[in-house]
């Protein structure tokens, strides 16, 4: 894996053994970030199931303001804290060692910035289909506070996984496909969004 563009461009990335984690692919995170380039500019960015930190290393990369990861699994944080290193970044970065729903949960989510995060990146396991509802729940739900407003969460996901079209507050905007993955885009409607048509007479 490499960085694609920006400041760290061409950098190498370190990626966790086995087949557990499954790195963002560089053409899948250049899909990506073609979508997000208007938004990354000083953003805060949450990269959730971060695994070894590519997409919010990316994101640094391109000038995001703060990068907070989420990882639970010992060998991934190994290989994203090594991967900090050796870019040389030690500020505008926050590593949570947890659960992402303790994560979410906790007072201190939103960090350094209390209007909330401006991107917010989620990539579970392919095959635990229970982590994508639980996190847009939250998200669409219980903690939407965390998100700033208009931010888009985008989830990464198998072509043929069906993810529901909304998760509370939460809709589907967009679907991107690439070989065997997609790009789910959701955003929090807006109250005249929400309104079915015979309410807009």
């Amino acid at each position: 894996m490499r960085i694609i563009a920006g400041l760290y461009r061409s950098r190498r990335l370190a990626a966790p053994p086995g087949l557990s984690t499954r790195p963002t692919s560089d053409r899948l995170r250049e899909t990506l970030f073609n979508v997000l380039a208007p938004r990354i500019q000083d953003a805060a960015f949450l990269d959730l199931y971060a695994g070894s930190g590519a997409v919010g290393l990316e994101a640094l990369s391109r000038g995001a303001a703060l990068v907070t990861f989420v990882e639970r699994s010992p060998a991934a944080l190994k290989v994203l804290r090594g991967n900090l290193a050796r870019l040389g970044i030690s500020s505008g970065v926050r590593v949570h060692a947890g659960s992402v729903g303790g994560f979410l949960r906790s007072p201190g989510a939103a960090g350094e910035r209390p209007e909330g995060y401006d991107v917010v990146f989620l990539d579970p396991p392919y095959d635990a289909a229970e982590e994508y509802a639980a996190t847009f729940r939250l998200l669409g739900g219980e903690v939407q506070g965390i998100l700033a407003p208009g931010a888009p969460v985008v989830a990464e996901h198998r072509r043929k996984q069906a993810l529901d079209e909304r998760y509370g507050s939460l809709k589907r905007t967009r679907r991107l496909e690439q070989g065997d993955a997609a790009l789910s885009f959701f955003a929090v409607l807006s109250t005249a969004q929400e309104r079915a048509p015979s309410d807009l007479r």
